[in-house]
């Protein structure tokens, strides 16, 4: 039984949402083949407040959140897309928070969205939309997402924005006692183990491939989602205890 599934950046509303995908997932949990004792959305669960950007397919979602949460503990946490859909995500019998830490095994995991870290949002909110909605033009006109994933890590801009996010993130973790942080917000799935306090990011569902975090005896590993496989496959190495 896993401690703990994190799921960060779905974008309910988006037409790039892989609601097949998040469905798949989701289903699995609640039939069983997948044990958890509680599942985490980590910011972004929605794209925008407009519910009218909800089809059928996303709507399912929710409806499968609300029977997830009949058997463990839901917990969202907010992203910078969410607004303030707090009422329902409680109505799904969902809580929200702002962050939360995970104890696990002997570690202790500090899991936040991470656009609390990026200043761009606020300095350049114009140049912001543009890039996203580039981002996700990029996806749509190309459904392996290649171009989208060539065209983010090919921006300094964003790739110094990641880092910033990383490096605040793991400062903040160290300055609570924990032992490793998990944040969204890039969609880019990342896994640094090699260092006191490690840093993890859980990718996102509105990109090819579907990534996601598991967390197990204080052991945290990222996993590429397969609809098609009996388990999803370990995208990078479990994070390694260190000595002492």
């Amino acid at each position: 039984m896993f401690d703990a599934i994190i799921l960060s950046d779905i974008h309910l509303g988006s037409r790039n949402c892989q609601t097949w995908n998040v469905c798949h997932l989701l289903e699995r949990i609640i039939e069983g083949e997948i044990v958890t004792s509680r599942l985490i959305l980590n910011g972004d669960v929605f794209d925008s407040i407009d519910f009218r950007r909800l089809s059928r397919d996303h709507w399912r979602v929710l409806s499968l959140l609300r029977e997830l949460s009949d058997q463990i503990d839901v917990v969202s946490l907010c992203g910078n897309h969410d607004g303030s859909v707090e009422v329902l995500l409680h109505l799904l019998g969902v809580r929200v928070l702002n962050d939360y830490v995970l104890e696990s095994g002997s570690e202790r995991i500090l899991i936040l969205h991470g656009h609390v870290f990026d200043s761009f949002l606020e300095r350049h909110p114009i140049l912001t939309k543009l890039a996203d909605g580039l981002y996700f033009f990029l996806q749509w006109i190309d459904r392996t997402h290649h171009l989208a994933r060539l065209a983010k890590h090919s921006s300094k801009t964003y790739l110094r924005c990641a880092k910033k996010i990383e490096d605040e993130a793991v400062e903040l973790a160290c300055r609570r006692e924990c032992t490793a942080v998990c944040c969204g917000h890039t969609h880019s799935a990342v896994a640094h183990t090699e260092q006191p306090v490690a840093y993890y990011n859980g990718g996102c569902w509105t990109e090819l491939p579907c990534t996601y975090l598991t967390v197990v005896d204080g052991i945290i590993r990222l996993r590429t989602f397969h609809p098609e496989m009996k388990s999803s496959e370990e995208h990078h190495p479990p994070r390694r205890r260190l000595a002492g």
